[in-house]
Protein backbone atom coordinates (compact mmCIF):
# COMPACT_ATOMS: atom_id res chain seq x y z
CA UNK A 1 0.00 0.00 0.00
CA UNK A 2 0.85 3.81 -0.48
CA UNK A 3 3.71 5.23 2.34
CA UNK A 4 4.13 8.81 2.76
CA UNK A 5 7.13 9.43 4.92
CA UNK A 6 7.63 13.08 5.91
CA UNK A 7 10.80 14.42 7.67
CA UNK A 8 13.02 17.62 8.03
CA UNK A 9 11.15 19.76 10.49
CA UNK A 10 11.99 21.31 13.65
CA UNK A 11 12.36 24.39 16.05
CA UNK A 12 13.45 27.57 14.17
CA UNK A 13 13.10 30.87 14.55
CA UNK A 14 11.45 33.38 12.45
CA UNK A 15 13.37 34.30 9.36
CA UNK A 16 14.66 30.80 9.31
CA UNK A 17 14.62 28.12 6.81
CA UNK A 18 14.14 24.79 6.75
CA UNK A 19 13.89 21.67 4.26
CA UNK A 20 10.95 18.93 4.28
CA UNK A 21 11.61 15.58 2.30
CA UNK A 22 8.35 12.96 1.95
CA UNK A 23 10.00 9.60 1.10
CA UNK A 24 7.02 8.01 -1.28
CA UNK A 25 6.90 3.72 -1.62
CA UNK A 26 4.09 1.57 -2.83
CA UNK A 27 2.76 4.12 -6.60
CA UNK A 28 4.26 4.91 -9.26
CA UNK A 29 6.14 8.05 -7.98
CA UNK A 30 6.50 9.82 -11.18
CA UNK A 31 3.10 9.35 -12.08
CA UNK A 32 1.51 11.20 -9.54
CA UNK A 33 0.70 15.09 -8.86
CA UNK A 34 2.13 15.28 -5.55
CA UNK A 35 1.17 18.04 -2.30
CA UNK A 36 2.46 19.34 0.93
CA UNK A 37 -0.18 20.04 3.45
CA UNK A 38 -0.53 21.07 6.82
CA UNK A 39 -2.46 21.38 9.85
CA UNK A 40 -2.13 23.93 12.53
CA UNK A 41 -3.54 23.53 15.83
CA UNK A 42 -7.36 24.14 15.73
CA UNK A 43 -7.92 24.41 12.10
CA UNK A 44 -8.17 22.49 9.25
CA UNK A 45 -5.77 20.87 7.04
CA UNK A 46 -4.70 23.00 3.95
CA UNK A 47 -2.33 22.65 0.75
CA UNK A 48 0.81 24.80 0.93
CA UNK A 49 2.22 24.02 -2.24
CA UNK A 50 1.44 21.43 -5.49
CA UNK A 51 3.70 20.00 -7.98
CA UNK A 52 2.21 17.44 -11.13
CA UNK A 53 4.41 14.90 -12.44
CA UNK A 54 5.29 17.21 -15.32
CA UNK A 55 6.74 19.45 -12.53
CA UNK A 56 4.33 22.35 -12.53
CA UNK A 57 3.60 23.57 -9.62
CA UNK A 58 1.46 25.61 -7.64
CA UNK A 59 1.22 27.80 -4.00
CA UNK A 60 -0.71 28.73 -1.62
CA UNK A 61 -0.65 32.51 -1.40
CA UNK A 62 0.38 32.63 2.02
CA UNK A 63 3.76 30.99 1.00
CA UNK A 64 4.59 32.33 -2.53
CA UNK A 65 7.59 34.04 -2.77
CA UNK A 66 9.14 31.61 0.68
CA UNK A 67 8.51 27.96 -0.03
CA UNK A 68 9.50 26.21 -3.41
CA UNK A 69 8.46 22.62 -3.87
CA UNK A 70 10.34 20.36 -6.05
CA UNK A 71 10.30 16.08 -6.72
CA UNK A 72 13.40 13.27 -7.11
CA UNK A 73 11.31 10.96 -9.43
CA UNK A 74 14.58 8.81 -9.05
CA UNK A 75 14.46 9.05 -5.30
CA UNK A 76 10.86 9.03 -5.08
CA UNK A 77 11.32 11.92 -2.47
CA UNK A 78 9.63 15.37 -3.17
CA UNK A 79 10.87 18.59 -0.99
CA UNK A 80 9.52 21.57 0.74
CA UNK A 81 12.36 24.20 0.67
CA UNK A 82 10.47 26.87 3.41
CA UNK A 83 12.86 30.59 3.53
CA UNK A 84 11.62 33.63 5.96
CA UNK A 85 9.51 31.29 7.97
CA UNK A 86 7.08 32.89 10.23
CA UNK A 87 5.14 32.09 13.44
CA UNK A 88 2.10 30.85 11.01
CA UNK A 89 3.74 28.89 9.30
CA UNK A 90 3.74 26.74 12.68
CA UNK A 91 1.66 22.82 12.32
CA UNK A 92 2.51 19.19 11.00
CA UNK A 93 3.81 19.09 7.41
CA UNK A 94 2.23 16.27 5.77
CA UNK A 95 2.54 14.83 2.33
CA UNK A 96 0.04 12.91 0.10
CA UNK A 97 -0.49 12.50 -3.59
CA UNK A 98 -3.30 14.92 -5.23
CA UNK A 99 -6.05 15.13 -7.31
CA UNK A 100 -5.57 18.98 -9.11
CA UNK A 101 -8.78 19.88 -10.15
CA UNK A 102 -9.15 19.88 -6.29
CA UNK A 103 -6.14 20.51 -4.70
CA UNK A 104 -7.57 17.54 -2.51
CA UNK A 105 -5.29 14.79 -1.04
CA UNK A 106 -5.81 11.23 -2.83
CA UNK A 107 -5.19 8.97 -0.18
CA UNK A 108 -6.76 8.50 2.94
CA UNK A 109 -3.99 7.34 4.75
CA UNK A 110 -1.44 9.39 6.11
CA UNK A 111 2.03 9.58 7.68
CA UNK A 112 3.16 10.86 10.79
CA UNK A 113 3.76 14.52 9.84
CA UNK A 114 6.60 16.30 10.43
CA UNK A 115 6.43 18.84 13.07
CA UNK A 116 7.12 22.54 12.08
CA UNK A 117 7.80 25.22 14.98
CA UNK A 118 8.60 28.82 14.33
CA UNK A 119 9.23 30.71 17.73
CA UNK A 120 11.70 33.35 18.97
Amino acid sequence: QVQFVESGGGLVQPGGSLRLSCAVSGIIFSQYPMGWYRQAPGKQRELVAGITSSFSTNYAESVKGRFTISRDNTKKTMYLQMNSLKPEDTAVYYCNARWVPTNAPLYDSWGQGTQVTVSS
